[in-house]
């Protein structure tokens, strides 16, 4: 069994929000993703989409989105993006999936899941504080957001030896910008390898860097050409 991860996929074939209004790149995209991800996943595999599903404002607009990466082979851990505006309680979601037979959709909300010899933890995360909205109070969403980090990486820890690897939506280091609440709670578990989403149409970027002693990746959907990134 492999472990890979992609973000950002946008969906919206019931939103009628085409990409490709985002750059050339977006042509197409949920077919190109299709076709990639076929070539490399299996039923045996498992891909994280750490945020930005679908842009669906509800679980009913986001049937077809949903329909569509069910169709795709292996197991799906989905992880909230800041355009995730369907998401609700995890029983709302949970129950929504079974009710339509997702059965290969797992949400990663305040907890923690076994792949292998992997343990897969994250949470959403924030934008950094000079582009975070204006109505919107910054350090109480940062504390929040570490809190859920820690939840999650809390939960990891019962679920016995391994090492645990981050997925979150918004980096919590990039450029200039540092998140020492997000970043002191993956100090304190350990944490290597992180990876992220929510950067697009920025494609000259390195595909990883480090910091802190952490290996950050991006893996928006754009940046890895709508290839899915293999973990392990």
């Amino acid at each position: 069994m492999a472990l890979y991860t992609l973000s950002d996929t946008h969906l919206s074939f019931q939103t009628e929000k085409p990409m490709d209004i985002f750059g050339s790149r977006w042509q197409n995209h949920a077919e190109k993703l299709a076709k990639a991800w076929q070539a490399l996943v299996t039923e045996e595999d498992t891909v994280v989409i750490p945020g930005d599903i679908t842009w669906a404002m509800t679980l009913d607009e986001a049937v077809e989105d949903f329909k569509y990466l069910s169709s795709l082979p292996g197991k799906k851990i989905i992880g909230k993006g800041n355009h995730d505006y369907w998401w609700q309680t995890r029983k709302k979601v949970e129950d929504f999936f079974a009710a339509h037979k997702f059965d290969d959709l797992t949400l990663l909300y305040g907890d923690a899941l076994r792949v292998e010899d992997k343990i897969i933890c994250g949470t959403r995360g924030w934008y950094n504080d000079d582009v975070s909205p204006r109505e919107c109070d910054y350090q109480k969403i940062v504390n929040r957001e570490a809190g859920r980090l820690r939840r999650s990486l809390e939960a990891g820890k019962t679920l016995g030896q391994g090492e645990m690897i981050a997925f979150l939506h918004f980096p919590p280091v990039f450029g200039d910008f540092v998140c020492r609440e997000l970043l002191d709670v993956l100090h304190e578990f350990g944490i290597t390898r992180v990876y992220f989403g929510h950067i697009h149409g920025i494609y000259n970027l390195p595909a990883h860097f480090e910091f802190e002693s952490i290996r950050f990746t991006l893996v928006a959907a754009d940046y890895l050409n709508f290839v899915p990134l293999r973990v392990f």
